[in-house]
């Protein structure tokens, strides 16, 4: 926040207040001239309706005192907390400070409810139905928005019910993916293959695949590939899960199989991002979500 704006706003809140004490001191003390009625007791002389009077009744003194004191209570709480532009209060209190308290409070018991459960190794976790549920329900809440409600993706974001991993599929790789999340490192080949180049690696790539090609296009695109792209992917182009590079004779694409997807991808390069999800989960949630994700692609090979 400027300096502009913090004194706007300590001007604005100040003044406020200040007005509302004025206008307590000021109706408190008005005199209003009574006039009599008939019925007795006196009235303002306002009538409305013809018949409707206003009676001369003061506000009660407690009723006056009342606003006094929240006034008085503002103040302490302008003291105490943030409100008056930068100023932070005498408390320190912010509300990030207090939601990460409360993350950190509810982290906490949840790793001790459920420590022996989330202590066993990853195979035992894939087998016990309770890791199971909890995990899924983590997922639910924290991955599907990504990875879909069923786990199996969308364009751009892997499917995790198969056996297709393109960090690795070990239990701890999958962990660590998790964890610590991963950055795509798919560089764009446009400038260096020129648009000609881009075409023939990606029908080369098809043809790694298993599809039915022109054999010619996959030839050309074949020296390509090895002077290019076999550094990430292997001269078989059967992948890298230290770098991230998807094994591309499987057929599996999360960005799309078809000539064109393929060109783009070449093209333009990849920077798919998973974010580290221990920070936002912790060590126990991960592990449960691991395990979910591990059990799944279990499923899927049976």
């Amino acid at each position: 926040m400027s300096a502009f704006w913090h004194w706007f706003v300590v001007l604005i809140t100040l003044g406020f207040t200040a007005a509302m004490v004025w206008l307590f001191i000021v109706t408190g003390r008005a005199q209003v001239k009574a006039e009599p009625h008939d019925e007795g007791g006196d009235t303002t002389g306002h009538v409305w309706d013809e018949d409707l009077r206003e009676y001369n009744n003061p506000m009660p003194r407690w009723w006056l005192w009342l606003f006094y004191g929240t006034v008085i209570w503002s103040l302490l709480y302008l003291v105490l907390y943030p409100g008056l532009g930068r100023f932070e209060g005498t408390l320190g209190w912010s509300q990030e400070g207090q939601y990460e308290e409360q993350m950190a409070r509810a982290a906490a018991a949840f790793e001790e409810r459920f420590a022996e459960l989330t202590e066993q190794p990853l195979e035992a976790l894939v087998d016990d139905a309770d890791a199971q549920r909890m995990g899924r329900n983590i997922f639910a809440h924290n991955c599907s928005t990504c990875h879909g409600s069923d786990a199996r993706g969308a364009e751009g974001y892997p499917n995790l019910t198969d056996q297709h991993w393109i960090w690795g599929g070990a239990p701890e790789r999958v962990l660590e993916s998790i964890q610590s999340g991963r950055q795509a490192v798919m560089p764009p080949l446009g400038d260096a293959l020129g648009e000609q180049g881009v075409t023939r690696v990606a029908t080369y790539a098809q043809k790694l695949a298993g599809k039915s090609v022109d054999a010619t296009m996959a030839a050309a695109g074949e020296r390509l590939f090895q002077q290019n792209c076999a550094a990430c992917h292997g001269p078989e182009g059967t992948g890298n899960i230290h770098l991230g590079a998807p094994d591309l004779t499987a057929g599996i694409y999360t960005y799309g199989g078809d000539l064109d997807s393929l060109r783009e991808t070449i093209r333009q390069g990849r920077n798919g991002i998973m974010p580290a999800q221990e920070p936002l989960i912790g060590e126990a949630r991960s592990r449960l979500v691991a395990a979910y994700v591990l059990g799944l692609s279990r499923d899927d090979d049976e």
